[in-house]
């Protein structure tokens, strides 16, 4: 190397450095416990022992005092946590943000449901989640903006603005939607505080229309205009779900130092202690803490749905830093120890494959982490079990486990037949996989054919029923050759799903292809287990219609391969959102249109899947990626024994 060349490369090297000095870890806290235009039966005690733990947790990994701001009342030289001053606290953290930064937006206090009909976007219940300020008032006339209120779309927005700068957004809810979520048996108040004063238990959440209207107000300005991103800077917790409670209550648990906190704060500064490695990680120990004080809540209160805790966003992504980058790209499934056996709620659904070798990781307390490798010893649909590896038969029962898969299953694989190697780049999520043909296979057994025509592109046939008649095509250059590859390689592992699923029906759940023209509808066919819709004739679009009634929440996915080959995520979409689609009743349904502007194409697909989200499960995607800028989304829930559960499952094809 020249002398010239060592100083550019030292100087790009200080560069770099530099960059990743002046990067800043910075936090907004906002804490509510009184509301002052409502009745102080209201009011919460937890929100500013929030902040403060939080405040004292983040010091703990580094934050500096002066980068994080705290709005909350009782707190001492704290500013009000009032709707405008949120709004400017805000507005001064993404003014103070810079490329490479790392933010964190918490939130601790009320929420509420309400049907704002100034929203663009409308949820499949009709409803929108609010955060409430301390100055938060019932709106007159019974819709529109909240006053007071920050909005789900508000927060959105900022995360929007955020991620435009390339800084890394973490988000936390510590609050939920209503006190009243079971909405077909609505009480006439709300039940905040019950149990002794000595160790009162509050819930988080008011209903809007109990909301005293007071002195008008103006609603919360709106976040600036930002461009849409991929979130792949982005994870987000929350205390609940949309319908349900969370609770704040003396914590630790008998403990003498036991203060009001949230359930989800006090879990997060617990979790912490452990030094995970990702976001996944700390939110594992979120949950590993939440069974003992949910059966005892349980017990007290037998007829409320108490909370599960989900998360969205790139969960495998370092913690405190700003890389999209994540460190594991295959999946990691919590695990549950009973004697010598581990549980996992994942199975041939998940793309596990009869005695498949895994990777079995153990978290202690102090942060260290041990690992050995196991085999699967049994698999079902949606679950599997396998031993403890004897290395690691003397964890003490403390630990954290969890179990990834060591390869992708050849079962699933898309063999390819060709004269050379597989094209550099090709990006998959587990467990989709390509691999060459051997020239000793019989050629029947190859699902596809790739020719390399030089100048003329790549000619890709398929040789598998399962891969479509009508796909054969060229691709004109390297970038479309590994698209199609990726597609093809996907759309196996989506027929392989919906063979493993049966087409059975879900109680409650309906799903329809709809025609339309403008806006009229024309037609609507149920969907079967496979559907080939009619031809379209000018004009004409086809649009999913979904629908639950039945009573619970779902984890759903939809998700298409157009005849390009390329991923088309429906829902979740390619914005990061969760997968679990919202409860929804016969009286009062969740339901969403899905417009399918590419579906109509030759060689185009598209597969429909959804189960009920038991209470305290762990929802998967099922393998089927929906954002390639992700490694991995999924929402996590509480570890729960493993159970089958009722499945649709659905495949549109052209």
């Amino acid at each position: 190397m020249t002398g010239r060349r060592l100083r550019i490369v030292l100087l790009l090297a200080m560069l770099a450095a530099g960059a990743c000095a002046s990067a800043a870890q910075r936090a907004l806290l906002v804490g509510v416990s009184e509301l002052v235009y409502q009745p102080a039966s209201l009011w919460l005690q937890a929100p500013r022992n929030d902040v403060m733990l939080m405040r004292q947790a983040l010091l703990e990994q580094g934050f500096a005092a002066a980068d994080i701001a705290v709005l909350a009342d009782g707190v001492s030289g704290a500013a009000l946590p009032e709707a405008q001053r949120i709004h400017e606290a805000l507005a001064r953290l993404l003014e103070q943000s810079q490329s490479g930064d790392f933010v964190l937006l918490y939130f601790s206090g009320h929420g509420t449901r309400w049907r704002d009909a100034s929203k663009r976007y409308q949820e499949p219940d009709g409803l929108a989640e609010n955060f409430l300020a301390r100055d938060v008032r019932g709106a007159v006339g019974g819709s529109g903006a909240l006053p007071g209120g920050l909005r789900d779309v508000d927060v959105d927005g900022w995360v929007r603005a955020f991620l435009a700068r390339n800084v890394f957004v973490w988000s936390v809810f510590d609050t939920c939607s209503a006190a009243s979520m079971t909405r077909g048996r609505a009480p006439a108040s709300a039940e905040l505080v019950v149990g002794p004063p000595d160790d009162e238990v509050r819930f988080r959440g008011i209903r809007a229309d109990l909301l005293a209207q007071g002195v008008a107000g103006a609603a919360m300005p709106p976040a600036p205009a930002a461009p849409a991103v991929p979130r792949a800077r982005y994870v987000a917790f929350f205390a609940s779900e949309s319908h349900q409670v969370t609770p704040e209550l003396r914590l630790p648990r008998k403990s003498r130092d036991a203060q009001p906190q949230g359930l989800l704060t006090w879990a997060v500064a617990e979790a912490l202690q452990r030094r995970p490695a990702t976001w996944r990680e700390l939110f594992d120990g979120v949950l590993a803490l939440y069974p003992p004080v949910i059966a005892e809540l349980e017990a007290r209160f037998p007829q409320r749905e108490l909370p599960s805790p989900v998360a969205e966003g790139n969960l495998d992504a370092p913690l405190f830093a700003n890389s999209a980058q994540p460190l594991a790209t295959r999946p990691t499934w919590r695990a549950q120890r009973s004697g010598a056996s581990l549980a996992i709620q994942a199975g041939q659904l998940d793309g596990l494959v009869p005695r498949q070798e895994l990777r079995v990781l153990a978290s202690l307390e102090d942060g260290t982490r041990r690992s050995a490798p196991a085999t699967l010893a049994q698999l079902e649909l949606g679950s599997a079990q396998l031993p403890v590896p004897a290395a690691l038969r003397d964890v003490p029962g403390s630990a954290l486990w969890s179990v990834t898969p060591l390869a992708e299953p050849a079962a699933f694989a898309l063999r390819v037949r060709a004269g050379k190697s597989l094209p550099a780049g090709l990006s998959l999520d587990y467990p989709a996989s390509i691999r060459m043909a051997s020239a000793g296979e019989d050629a029947s057994e190859a699902d596809l054919r790739w020719t390399d025509l030089g100048a003329a592109g790549h000619r890709l046939e398929p040789l598998s029923p399962a891969l479509g008649s009508g796909t054969s095509g060229v691709a004109a250059d390297p970038a479309a050759l590994r698209e199609r590859l990726q597609g093809f390689a996907r759309l196996k592992w989506l027929g392989e799903l919906n063979r493993l699923a049966g087409g059975a029906r879900l109680d409650g759940f309906e799903a329809a292809l709809e025609t339309w023209r403008a806006d009229r509808m024309l037609r609507s066919e149920p969907l079967a287990r496979s559907t080939t819709p009619n031809p379209l004739l000018a004009g004409e679009r086809l649009v999913l219609h979904v629908r639950n009634t039945g009573g619970t929440s779902l984890d759903m996915v939809i998700v298409g391969i157009d005849a390009e080959g390329g991923l088309r995520p429906v829902y979740p979409d390619a914005a990061g959102a969760s997968n679990r689609f919202e409860r929804g009743t016969r009286e009062q349904p969740a339901a969403k249109h899905f417009e399918l502007p590419w579906l109509h194409s030759a060689g185009a697909r598209l597969f429909v899947l959804a189960t009920p989200a038991v209470p305290h499960s762990a929802p998967r995607l099922f393998g089927a990626g929906v954002d390639p800028a992700l490694a991995d989304l999924r929402v996590r829930g509480l570890f729960n024994a493993p159970k089958e559960r009722q499945l649709f499952a659905a495949m549109i094809f052209f």
